[in-house]
């Protein structure tokens, strides 16, 4: 019997039977573990570890490019549409006639088509007259003042605008620009104006009982129409104002501080009586004369020998402007009481929209006693907007109510139904009614028979108080000239319907004082309004 190559007979196979073939192995990697074939889903086939790996990929992919589309649109949506490199914004700002800025029922401004990439530019009635009030809006420039504050209204974006919010967002429909009433009085802006002349100054005028800005005034002007397009005359002109020594761009009644001088001695008297450091304002204050500023050897001189006197009474040293007694109540009332009754007439608020945002008036909360003294005659780093220093006269008037100042009077849609309607708002309770009525009368009393002479108006009751503001290395600059007032009807017993603040910054005047620069020109602005 034959034999194989092994040695086995027939029959002998490994676990067969003689002539049995041997059974295939099953291949190198395929097993039953769910990835070789007929493992998969109802005998289909499984998945790679390279196909799983490569869905995890994609899958991946997709939730970074989610994350990414949510934090571009949603997250920073806020950011890029205010870019300024975003022009869609800009060409859908002026893709049709902007909402106006009205002063009473006259619109001080409009929109004309100019045929080239923006459809629309703005126009200015009376641009000079009002540019410290709107600001302007350029289409290569952007916007200030009102003109920014309230530019979604004015562009048509605001959604309050939208009579039907939800379809108009989704439509990307754009609404008819609202207007925005401003709380201006033209003939007291045009009295301010005019009064200023060629000055540089300023003029801010409150409605005490309300806060409502009938006055807003700033010299030398400029004339916002001139770049409030592209093209190269635009930019010549942008350039011409940006480069002009005078700053005409300059909001000098809310964007510039000055040291208010003896104007702030207001604020220092209504401390001395709220805090009970002067009782009777006819009695003897017992100033000392000379005052030297405690801790040193300095006399705080006077700009009158009038005050050159100890004893004084609060009604003579208010009346003749007397620094030395000014400097001391002050420093008897104290650093925390001082600071609190300047807040309480807008000092240190870096918040006192109107809506536009001014730059903070500043009383120091860290100061030793001699600087205290000096701060309380306006001097060393007090420094003040006209607009609060017209808080502070619209407050003694108002009996010592301060009113949140505003300039916007309603927002209204296209169609003249109102959008938002603004009402008064206290600010601060300065000091007591008696308080207030005893500073009036010192008031009164400066206009009277003091340094606010030429401010006196026949046929009214007019309270104020004059102020030259000492400045620069050694006090060699020009002074300011200040002054702040009210008025009303004589025999009225009713809140005054005006207060005005006026500062002169630069005169060509040999006699720079508060009462010869300043207050002719509140007068002027306070006569327009009685005369309303």
């Amino acid at each position: 019997m034959a034999r194989d190559r092994t040695g086995n007979g027939p029959g002998n196979g490994r676990g067969n039977g003689g002539g049995s073939q041997p059974r295939p192995r099953p291949r190198s990697g395929r097993n039953g573990n769910g990835n070789g074939n007929g493992n998969g889903p109802q005998g289909l086939p499984g998945i790679s570890v390279t196909g799983r790996r490569a869905g995890t990929f994609c899958l991946l992919l997709i939730v970074a490019l989610c994350a990414q589309a949510t934090r571009v649109q949603v997250f920073r949506a806020k950011e890029l549409n205010h870019n300024p490199a975003n022009q869609r914004l800009v060409i859908e700002r002026y893709s049709q006639p902007r909402g106006n800025i009205r002063v009473g029922a006259d619109t001080v401004t409009g929109s004309v088509p100019t045929g080239g990439r923006y459809d629309y530019k703005r126009t200015y009635t009376a641009g000079p007259l009002y540019a410290a009030v709107t600001g302007y809006s350029s289409q290569a420039y952007g916007n200030s003042q009102l003109e920014g504050t309230e530019d979604a209204l004015l562009s048509g974006i605001d959604p309050r605008l939208a009579s039907w919010a939800v379809w108009d967002a989704v439509a990307r429909r754009q609404n008819p620009g609202g207007d925005v009433h401003t709380t201006i009085d033209r003939a007291a802006q045009e009295a301010a104006m005019r009064a200023l002349g060629n000055q540089k100054g300023a003029v801010v005028a409150i409605e005490p009982a309300t806060g409502r800005i009938l006055a807003l005034a700033s010299t030398p002007t400029y004339d916002p129409g001139s770049f409030a397009g592209a093209v190269s005359a635009d930019q010549a002109a942008w350039n011409r104002l940006q480069a002009d020594t005078e700053q005409p761009m300059l909001n000098r009644a809310l964007r510039q501080t000055y040291p208010p001088g003896s104007t702030f001695k207001v604020v220092t008297a209504a401390a001395a009586l709220q805090h009970g450091v002067v009782t009777d304002v006819d009695a003897p204050t017992g100033a000392p004369y000379p005052y030297v500023l405690p801790g040193t050897t300095t006399p705080l001189p006077n700009d009158t020998p009038a005050c050159n006197q100890p004893g004084q009474s609060l009604d003579a040293a208010m009346v003749h402007s007397c620094n030395s007694v000014l400097g001391y109540l002050g420093v008897q009332v104290g650093l925390e009481g001082m600071v609190a009754m300047a807040e309480n007439f807008g000092f240190n608020d870096a918040r006192l929209d109107v809506p536009v945002r001014p730059v903070r008036s500043v009383f120091d909360t860290e100061m030793d006693r001699a600087q205290l003294a000096l701060s309380s005659i306006g001097q060393y780093d007090t420094a003040a907007t006209p607009l609060v220093m017209a808080m502070v006269a619209a407050g003694i008037a108002d009996n010592g109510t301060v009113m949140r100042p505003q300039l916007v009077d309603k927002l209204t849609r296209s169609d003249g139904t109102t959008v938002q309607l603004m009402q008064p708002a206290a600010y601060r309770q300065a000091v007591t009614p008696a308080v207030a009525g005893q500073v009036q009368r010192l008031m009164v009393d400066v206009v009277e028979t003091g340094t606010g002479r030429n401010a006196r108006i026949p046929g009214a009751v007019v309270g104020g108080k004059t102020g030259t503001a000492e400045h620069g290395a050694d006090n060699s600059g020009t002074p300011y000239a200040w002054f702040i007032s009210w008025a009303k009807p004589a025999g009225s017993g009713a809140v005054p319907p005006v207060a005005v603040a006026v500062v002169i910054a630069d005169s060509n005047a040999t006699d720079v004082t508060g009462g010869g620069l300043a207050a002719p020109v509140a007068r002027a602005v306070m006569q327009a309004v009685l005369s309303g």
